[in-house]
């Protein structure tokens, strides 16, 4: 049992760690020549710049959007400084300013690829589970059954068998493997604060891996609550539950998302300080669903992770209460 609940919380980077505590981020990379380097990650916390954004709900949709944005550029800069994109961006000098050139390109890489992500989510966990159930429905109405009644369940349960096999699939990647097993690395570090334990390779060697305010929970739980959502709209409107009005569905979820995510979050949070039955209950299909995402580090994983939550321990103990 853990004898703290920390806010303390990390990312599994290419060949690191991004470690987020109540002051700092800091970030720890494996180079090629075997030294860890650590990158303070300046950024202002956007639950500072408004009270707004620390009201329950509210607070989870911009922690996702910032968790997103800050991950996304560390996981880049991870890349680089381990040498994964090319030799002579990893032997950079440490105070070497980008072109502005290569700062514009990659700018503009990177609204590419969020945009076609966010295409690709629209596609697979909205289009695709409608015009699955569709499917279904009509091999059920072969033998004289109906399933439009149940049709939020049966898209939901079609949208966590997408994400299950997207996530079975990129787990046998080589490089994906090792994240995971940095991912692995993070929680065990974490969970060895937790318990009041000296950071070392031994005693963060022997924690648990599976922990309760993991993302890959939070996006199982996003994808639970969505169903409960999406429902109690199927019995609110059921004239949208029609195989014509798919397209019609579909616009009117997408500003459902951010409630999605922020009741995510909140469920997350309570799953992350209590420990009892129902929040077990709750917590139980993120946990499972890490065995996939979370794996067993090595030591050296387990250095770089250490080196990174060091930075972000907050003098006063109290700071980083979950």
């Amino acid at each position: 049992m853990s004898c703290k609940k920390t806010s303390i919380g990390g990312q599994a980077l290419i060949e690191g760690i991004m470690m987020r505590g109540p002051k700092k981020t800091v970030m720890a990379v494996r180079k090629k020549d075997g030294s860890i380097e650590t990158i303070n990650q300046n950024f202002s916390n956007l639950k500072d710049k408004c009270f707004l954004f620390k009201w329950p709900v509210i607070r989870g949709v911009v922690g996702f959007i910032e968790s997103m944005t800050v991950g996304y550029k560390a996981m880049m800069q991870s890349a680089e400084i381990s040498g994964y994109l090319d030799e002579e961006t990893a032997d950079r000098k440490e105070n070497e300013k980008p072109k502005k050139s290569s700062s514009a390109l990659m700018s503009v890489l990177m609204t590419v690829a969020t945009v076609l992500a966010v295409v690709l989510c629209v596609v697979l966990f909205l289009w695709l589970p409608e015009k699955g159930f569709e499917a279904v429905n009509f091999l059920a109405s072969l033998a004289g059954l109906n399933f439009e009644a149940f049709r939020s369940v049966f898209v939901g349960i079609i949208k966590i068998l997408i994400f299950f096999a997207y996530m079975i699939a990129v787990s046998y990647m080589k490089d994906i493997k090792r994240v995971f097993s940095f991912h692995g690395a993070e929680h065990k570090t974490i969970f060895c604060y937790e318990a009041g334990e000296e950071l070392t390779v031994e005693n963060v060697r022997k924690q648990k891996r599976f922990h309760p305010r993991c993302g890959t929970s939070f996006m199982m739980l996003m994808l639970v609550v969505s169903i409960c959502v999406t429902l109690l709209l199927d019995i609110v409107f059921p004239a949208l539950t029609a195989d014509n009005m798919v397209w019609l569905r579909i616009l009117i979820k997408l500003p459902l998302i951010p409630i999605i995510c922020g009741i995510g979050y909140e469920l997350i949070k309570i799953c992350g300080r209590y420990d009892n039955f129902i929040t077990r209950i709750i917590a139980a299909p993120g946990l499972w669903f890490q065995r996939i995402t979370v794996k067993e580090p090595d030591d050296s994983m387990i250095e770089v992770a250490i080196a990174a939550m060091k930075e972000v321990i907050p003098e006063n103990e109290d700071e980083d209460k979950w």
